[in-house]
């Protein structure tokens, strides 16, 4: 019997318990003509109860016997209804009700368990847990395929899909038409679709939105239909349908900080992902090769080619198309040159509908890029509905990080290569200055006698000449720099975090002192920048909710937490952080939308929140002092702003210049956004260089002329090629810090070229320059190159793509830094990942029935 029928019976007997108080009150009150009136409505609630038994169990059983003993107790009591008391009434009623009760209660219970996949693709997000329900000899579970449209750009209901046929054989479905939620009534619901009517692409059918399901069922779970290498999406923490649910699996407890935290804790089942189970039952027992596949997998002497499981996702689509579609061709072209290794090309299942909504423009090349995998024979194409069992053909991921697939690959303990969507040509000799050498806030913010590069390797150059050497490893094993810049303060240097909460103390070739701040969990950046007055070092937040003060002498912390939102807002496109500047004894932040700017004394911590007016600056994104003054560059749009923290007043300067124009790098498109970087100011003039912008810009600080300038040092061009990782523009140099903490103001000027990772050193005034060589010694930075390590904290383990390990490096197994090692990828994985052993399905499974 059903749980929910058996709580529907026992529901009849608690209403005609009831009854039996009623006409023991009726009878106290002689009232017998309404006693027979109850006692047949009694009659006839037992008369259904016991032929609703029978039709769900079949005839004989313990339960309906007792009904029939129960109505021959009605009919005693009602033929000598005058006769008996009141108690000995009650008491024949009830002690008959009670062994019919109780003989329901000790049925044998089933449960009915509804698993509401749409695409068959996803499917692998659930199986794992039905397969748990569907060996539990109490249970019924049920797979219908439930059917989503695509969206119209206008968000309406486009095409209609059903894949309810595209199951693999082992996995009887039925139809959604089929079965009825209201009367069945499901004990436990499982879904894998959280976003209802919130998706932009796609919308499964209404009826199955989770509002609605809730009606429907006693326990509604909802398990995510991705994986992850360690991080998720802010999106994807506040789903509709998280409110609507009992329950959420997570991959690991370490992902409930990305959820709401308005939603109890108690949803929350961190015993991992139904989608690790699935790769690893079918890795530990590979399938066999689809026939059309093995001419591509296997050489004509039979031995296995090496197969690389090539994925193309939506994000990194989305971020930059062009250079998507440039890079597919250019990993077509590297596997062309090496027939040896065989390509598995698996677009997301996604990919060319959301071409179709919203990249319709970009389909015909993707389409002719296509055409010409298929007619070059370059490898395999993978449409299959399984991704489980291609990765179990696989030997190799490569593609972006942000997807699930890389976690699959992870806890499969295969090998995964993150290409970078911008490298779309093979390496030129010098392209490693594009990696190793940092752009901004190299070296604006910190002492330029230390480089941080990636991998938080520390160098150092000891002549303060710009020829650096190795010096030590930082803690952290991650792929981008844990720490921004080294301030050297009271006689100490310092290095500072970016995204660790801990400040470090170098010396003598290594770290001496780890100095550990108060801990926020919720900062994946924590800090974006350091500076230094005196004996105090200033950390300036990004996701870290305080300013924190260091006193290098006493060792003492101050946390500034008021009026921190200022300096870090979110606009309708990005979130946005105010330039800052010290000063005078007094540290400015200011805001990146409006003219606030606040104020805090460096020695007593006093803070204020001013006003500089204005009419056309709209928000700062660097500030510098010079002359008492504070000249603040725009975040968006050509108005400079020159604010006197003294007398309050502003001063503002429209670059109105017709050919003047911004250009996005990241997505190559024009804009009127982060035109200038770090200025330099001689006697008469502050020079602005171009960060997004097409040129040079000067003032001439007493009459505010403004002019176009030309500054032979390097050109304001696009990047050379995708080696230089998210670089741009070209700033100067400010003045090593000493006693002053105003702007340098006489030649020789140093200039840092973001685009090529030069620096120049010249006199802008006259416009002579000369290039000072950044150097190091090329062999000691490959031999501190990462190769397969712990990349990121959103990805766990894995080698990128960039100068030092190409694509063509992976497919000739010259990889240079760490070599791939399966079991540091998986004790790696086992980090993030909830039984890893594969068990997650049947753990959510017997939760679930036990909370029941």
């Amino acid at each position: 019997m059903r749980r929910f029928q058996k709580q529907q019976i026992l529901d009849v007997f608690q209403s005609i318990h009831i009854l039996h108080g009623q006409i023991k009150d009726m009878l106290s009150a002689r009232k017998y003509d309404a006693a027979q009136t109850a006692l047949a409505e009694c009659q006839d609630a037992a008369i259904h109860v016991g032929e609703a038994i029978e039709q769900i169990e079949g005839n004989g059983t313990d339960a309906v016997a007792s009904l029939e003993q129960y109505c021959e107790h009605v009919y005693q009591v009602s033929a000598r209804i005058q006769d008996l008391s009141e108690q000995k009434a009650h008491k024949m009623l009830e002690s008959g009700l009670i062994k019919a009760e109780n003989d329901v209660k000790h049925m044998p219970e089933r449960r009915e368990a509804v698993f509401l996949p749409y695409k068959v693709s996803m499917w692998d997000s659930l199986e794992s847990v039905w397969m748990a329900a569907d060996a539990d000899p109490d249970c019924d579970a049920y797979v219908i395929p439930i059917p989503y449209y695509d969206k119209n750009k206008d968000g309406s209901f486009g095409t209609m899909h059903y894949e309810g046929g595209q199951y693999p054989d082992y996995v009887p479905v039925i139809s959604y038409e089929d079965y009825d939620f209201e009367n069945r009534h499901p004990d436990m619901v499982f879904f894998h679709n959280p976003y209802d009517q919130y998706n932009s692409v796609t919308s499964v059918h209404p009826f199955f939105y989770s509002k609605n399901l809730k009606r429907f069922t006693d326990c509604l779970v909802y398990i995510p239909y991705y994986c992850t290498s360690g991080g998720m999406l802010e999106a994807q923490g506040y789903a509709l349908s998280y409110y609507y649910a009992d329950y959420i699996v997570l991959q690991a407890e370490s992902f409930l900080n990305y959820f709401d935290p308005n939603l109890p804790r108690e949803k929350f089942l961190p015993l991992g992902s139904p989608k690790f189970d699935k790769v690893i039952r079918l890795c530990s027992h590979p399938p066999q090769v689809p026939e059309a596949w093995k001419d591509k997998m296997y050489c004509a002497d039979g031995t296995k080619r090496k197969v690389y499981f090539y994925n193309t996702s939506i994000n990194g689509m989305l971020a930059n198309t062009e250079q998507f579609l440039k890079k597919m061709a250019y990993v077509f072209q590297c596997f062309a040159e090496h027939p040896d290794a065989c390509l598995l090309w698996r677009p997301h299942p996604l990919l060319e509908s959301t071409f179709d909504s919203m990249r319709a423009s970009y389909r015909p090349v993707y389409e002719k890029l296509k055409q010409y995998f298929f007619e070059s024979n370059i490898g395999i194409y993978d449409d299959t509905p399984e991704i489980e069992t291609t990765i179990a053909l696989c030997d190799a991921y490569i593609g972006d990080s942000g997807t699930s697939v890389t976690s699959l690959f992870g806890v499969a303990g295969k090998p995964v290569f993150i290409l970078n969507n911008r490298i779309d040509s093979k390496p030129e000799e010098d392209d490693w200055r594009g990696e190793i050498i940092k752009g901004i806030p190299y070296p604006v913010y910190g002492d330029r006698k230390w480089m941080i590069t990636q991998g938080n390797r520390l160098y150092y150059s000891p002549e303060n000449d710009f020829r650096y050497r190795y010096y030590c490893d930082l803690p952290g094993r991650m792929l981008d720099c844990d720490y921004s810049t080294v301030l050297h303060v009271n006689g100490k240097d310092y290095v500072c975090p970016a995204r660790e909460q801990k400040i470090l103390v170098a010396a003598d070739g290594g770290i001496q002192q780890t100095i550990v701040l108060e801990p926020h969990t919720e900062c994946s950046w924590a800090f974006r920048a350091a500076a230094a007055y005196g004996k105090y070092l200033f950390l300036i937040p990004n996701e870290y909710p305080a300013l924190v003060r260091y006193d290098t002498e006493s060792g003492q912390f101050l946390y500034l937490r008021e009026h921190m939102d200022i300096g870090r807002q979110q606009t309708d496109t990005e979130w946005r952080t105010g330039g800052f500047c010290i000063t005078n004894g007094c540290l400015y932040l200011a805001s990146p939308v409006d003219d606030r700017i606040v104020a805090v004394d460096v020695e007593t911590g006093a803070m204020s929140v001013r006003r500089m007016g204005g009419g056309i600056y709209s928000g700062c994104c660097i500030a510098v002092p010079y002359r008492g003054e504070i000249w603040l560059l725009p975040h968006e749009g050509y108005a400079v702003g020159r604010w006197d923290p003294k007398s309050g007043t502003m001063r503002e300067y429209r670059i109105d210049i017709e050919e003047l124009v911004c250009k996005d790098p990241n997505h190559d498109i024009l804009c009127d956004r982060y035109p200038f970087s770090y200025p330099a100011f001689s006697e008469e003039y502050v020079y602005l260089p171009p960060y997004w912008a097409n040129m040079f810009i000067r003032i001439h600080i007493d009459s505010g002329e403004v002019q176009r300038c030309q500054l032979t040092a390097a050109s304001t061009g696009d990047v050379p090629n995708g080696y230089y990782v998210a670089s741009a523009g070209m700033y100067f140099v400010p003045a090593e810090a000493d006693e002053t903490d105003e702007a340098p103001t006489e030649a020789p000027y140093l200039l840092f070229s973001n685009t090529d990772r030069r620096m120049y050193q010249g006199d802008p005034d006259r416009n002579q320059w000369k290039e000072i060589e950044i150097d190091f010694v090329k062999e000691e930075l490959r031999q501190h190159i990462q190769g397969f390590t712990v990349a990121a904290s959103f990805l766990r383990y894995a080698c990128m793509e960039d100068s030092w390990n190409t694509l063509a490096d992976l497919l000739e197994d010259r990889i240079t830094g760490g070599a791939f090692s399966r079991e540091d990828e998986l004790e790696s994985y086992g980090q993030i990942v909830a039984n890893i052993d594969g068990t997650c399905g049947d753990k959510v499974y017997q939760f679930v029935k036990n909370r029941l």
